[in-house]
């Protein structure tokens, strides 16, 4: 039995599924950063598997996976950076409770 492309839809499938549910459903922020990146990840299993079955050869879905992946890494450090400075000042990682923008 050989791993076929609808293997891997499914496995992304599924770690989409459980990255929005967490992005929708949790509060804490670092929760939801991390539900983004497992969105993320997913993605780019999608895309390596749809580049390597559809042109075998080159290497154009990979390339754009590692773009992504610097995009989401940069992403991270600074919603981290933020979410710190904003526990910092209100000493709470709730989602709810982020109204800096408010008058």
């Amino acid at each position: 039995m050989s791993i076929g492309l609808e293997h891997y839809l499914v496995l992304s499938t599924a770690l989409f599924s459980i990255g929005l549910y967490g992005a929708l459903a949790k509060k804490n922020a670092v929760v939801i950063l991390m539900s983004i990146e497992l969105m993320l990840n997913a993605v780019n299993i999608a895309m390596a598997a749809f580049s390597n079955y559809i042109v075998p050869v080159l290497l154009t879905g990979q390339v754009f996976v590692i773009f992504i992946i610097v995009v989401a890494a940069a992403e991270a450090a600074i919603a981290l950076a933020i979410i710190m400075n904003i526990y910092r000042n209100r000493e709470t990682t709730e989602a709810d409770k982020f109204d800096l923008m408010k008058w």
